[in-house]
């Protein structure tokens, strides 16, 4: 089994992770503007400098650690600002701006898996760019798979919370709503648990091994 040097782990994940959430949130901020809200748009958002998405413990401290300690490695940037009141239909619209993320998550997904592809067509010919650019496309798939998984969790504010609130009635979506203030906390008892590991490594495990095996990776 190769072994990497912290830097050279750095190096392999930068991008697919600084990606992952820059897009993610991108997407949400660009299906709202196309369902009536503006928000984002005007403040500058919907841009994939990552510079402007960037949050320091979220984007930068956390998959960090994470990187050192846990194979759940995830991150979050600034949400992008969504004026719900500005939506063509507000709940329904709200909820299709909420699963716009891991949307976006699973195609990176599949174009990392394409990229990875691409690095082991190249190794035999030039294994300096080969080798890192499938490291690079198997970090992204793990990534984006990782992501798209962990923000579906029906938990508010994530993104699955945000869906759930907007399906349920109004009156059961305000108190599911409440639970939102938890939310934060909720993850990280469920991450120093390792009870997260029991719900995310099944549909994580799935949805990467069928992107492998789509790309004859396996």
């Amino acid at each position: 089994m190769m072994q990497f040097t912290m830097i050279q782990k750095v190096a392999i994940w930068i991008l697919p992770l600084l990606f992952g959430i820059t897009v993610h949130e991108v997407a949400h901020g660009w299906v709202a503007s196309r369902l009536g809200d503006k928000t984002a748009q005007r403040l500058g958002r919907l841009t994939l400098n990552p510079i402007k998405h960037i949050d320091w413990l979220g984007t930068v401290l956390v998959p960090f650690v994470l990187l050192l300690i846990s194979p759940v490695v995830f991150g979050w940037a600034k949400p992008v600002p969504v004026t719900q009141q500005n939506l063509r239909h507000p709940r329904r619209d709200m909820a299709l701006v909420a699963l716009a993320g891991p949307l976006s998550n699973l195609i990176m997904a599949f174009i990392w898996g394409f990229i990875m592809k691409i690095g082991t067509w190249l190794m035999p010919v030039t294994s300096q760019i080969g080798v890192p650019l499938a490291l690079m496309g198997q970090a992204g798939i793990f990534v984006n798979v990782m992501l798209m998984v962990l923000n579906l969790i029906p938990i508010p504010p994530l993104d699955g919370g945000r869906v759930v609130s907007n399906l349920l009635p109004q009156k059961a979506a305000y108190y599911f709503d409440q639970i939102e203030r938890f939310g934060f906390l909720i993850l990280v008892l469920l991450l120093f648990t390792r009870l997260i590991n029991f719900i995310l490594l099944p549909p994580f495990t799935l949805l990467y091994n069928l992107i492998l095996t789509i790309f004859r990776l396996k």
